[in-house]
């Protein structure tokens, strides 16, 4: 037997290896690239898993859930911090009732959250959902906040702001968008956010493993959460991300956001009118945004078109590529505040595409 062959098949003995030599040493070399990232100490602990042809294709955990303990990490069951990650899930469930007709995404915020500031323009769900619509990011200690606010009342932090811009006519990224967003959709359903998106999304997509972060009562199998400083990894301060859970408040595991992902390589899911203004890029002035609603929309180096999002938050990242013509999706957690190893893990995706280096 062919000694690459061997390997692989030894090393993913629990999961049926398919592809040919070349995505066998794609695999090889993705592996030991993310084996590398545990060695150099560079991430704490880290869960893969990629489908493709809607199969998983490479799924594996390195390093620790929890570096104390030495609990490993197992991509099905260990659950990671997903931040910006919960963005997409959450455009999920406002497409979900703009198909119902209870949401207009062309409608005044203000026709939903009448309560909301008057602002000198009036601005839109679409804006809010492509953050087209002038609202500012954090400022100061506003990323790590540790305050038990709910959506409504999380209004006290930017409402008495000015916008930045005329909506429409710039874009600034930020999670207050879908704080807006997450209490539009909770006002009109008149139920809590949270259980919309448990009842429409989470269960029908058999997400069994993603929840809204509870402080003080995470799940046993939940990772701990981690920043890194000179001497090494160290527990994250902590953080109450309920207020924003639209924008960066979702726990899960690699393998339930690779399910989320396959969702949306349904060619039918895809085409649907409104689904389909979802995964579209926003253009301002003539220049897209590579945003579309909820969702990254852009090209990699070699103009391979992925949506998805990436997730910085305290104590996790995470990366949510979805490549539509490749077929292919790729969920990376990590237990840490923003590693700073995106360009390897984009080389790791590249390399499980078929960028084999010989």
């Amino acid at each position: 037997m062919n000694p690459i062959i061997k390997y692989l098949k030894n090393l993913f003995a629990s999961q049926r290896v398919i592809g040919g030599d070349k995505e066998l040493l794609g695999k090889i070399q993705a592996d030991q690239i993310l084996q590398k990232l545990i060695d150099e100490q560079r991430v704490p602990g880290l869960a893969i898993t990629v489908r493709k042809n809607n199969e998983v294709y490479f799924e594996k955990g390195y390093g620790f859930a929890d570096v104390e303990q030495q609990s490993t990490v197992d991509p099905q069951n260990t659950i990671f911090r997903i931040a910006s990650v919960s963005k997409p899930i959450a455009a999920a469930a406002l497409a979900t009732m703009v198909e119902e007709g209870l949401l207009d995404l062309d409608a005044s915020i203000y026709k939903y959250v009448p309560y909301f500031p008057q602002k000198e323009f009036d601005f839109t769900l679409r804006q809010l959902a492509g953050h087209t619509a002038g609202i500012r990011g954090y400022r100061g200690g506003e990323y790590g906040l540790n305050k038990p606010l709910g959506i409504k009342e999380s209004l006290a932090l930017f409402q008495d702001d000015d916008l930045l811009f005329e909506p429409g006519k710039g874009f600034q990224y930020t999670s207050f968008d879908w704080v807006l967003i997450s209490l539009a959709m909770q006002e009109v359903s008149g139920v809590p956010f949270a259980d919309y998106v448990r009842d429409r999304i989470l269960k029908p997509y058999g997400l069994k493993n993603t929840f809204p972060e509870n402080p003080g009562d995470l799940p046993p199998n939940c990772s701990t959460f981690y920043s890194k400083g000179r001497l090494g990894f160290r527990k994250a301060i902590p953080v109450n991300n309920a207020y924003k859970l639209a924008g960066g408040g979702y726990l899960s595991t690699a393998s339930d956001i690779a399910r989320f992902g396959q969702v949306y390589l349904d060619s039918k899911f895809r085409e649907n009118k409104i689904q389909s203004q979802f995964l579209t890029s926003g253009i301002i002035n003539g220049t897209p945004t590579y945003y579309g609603l909820g969702w990254q929309v852009t090209q990699d180096k070699l103009g391979r078109t992925y949506y998805g999002h990436v997730g910085n938050g305290v104590g996790g990242y995470a990366v949510f590529y979805v490549y539509p013509e490749q077929d292919m999706v790729f969920s990376i957690l990590i237990n840490c505040t923003n590693p700073g190893v995106l360009d390897t893990l984009e080389e790791v995706i590249g390399l499980l595409i078929g960028e084999v280096v010989a």
